[in-house]
């Protein structure tokens, strides 16, 4: 009986140890998602520091960025949005080196909404390096993504 407790406790305490070793690669791996070309969720704070202070430049746009990027409002109950979603994945993946892919859920972030006046999903926000941000309403085609990608955001024909 003392053997069988024995291993019990070894058992428990390799199991704890792998699930440590295991949560510290999944936050290693999730802090550079965006380098990953991965759609990165952000809240209201991430917002303020990778995007547009709006608190502190309420009357002037200042993007905190340093690439291009397309912010993405949704709500996962939206049937449009789960349409934009592969889509928005596929296309971070393919201009990992050019833009980044934000998305904000408006059903847990309502103050970035409301600061944006969403008022239909998906909204797509396509931010230029430099210069002023276009909206878009509606579930947009890879093709239409491609398009203002190239076009707007990095300045290609």
């Amino acid at each position: 009986m003392r053997k069988l407790k024995d291993l019990f406790l070894i058992s428990v305490v390799l199991l704890l140890v792998s699930c440590s070793m295991s949560a510290k690669s999944d936050k290693n791996e999730t802090g550079n998602v965006a380098a990953q070309g991965e759609v990165v969720v952000l809240n209201k704070a991430d917002f303020l520091t990778k995007v547009y202070n709006y608190e502190k430049n309420q009357t002037e746009w200042v993007y905190e960025g340093t690439k291009p990027c397309i912010v993405d409002f949704y709500a996962d109950w939206c049937g449009p949005c789960k349409k934009v979603s592969p889509i928005l994945k596929e296309l971070a993946g393919e201009y990992k080196n050019d833009i980044i892919i934000y998305k904000i859920n408006v059903d847990n972030e309502k103050e970035l909404a409301a600061a944006f006046g969403i008022q239909s999903i998906p909204t797509l926000l396509f931010i230029p390096a430099k210069g002023k941000p276009q909206l878009a309403q509606g579930a947009l085609s890879k093709e239409q993504f491609v398009e203002q990608i190239n076009g707007f955001l990095l300045g290609k024909k």
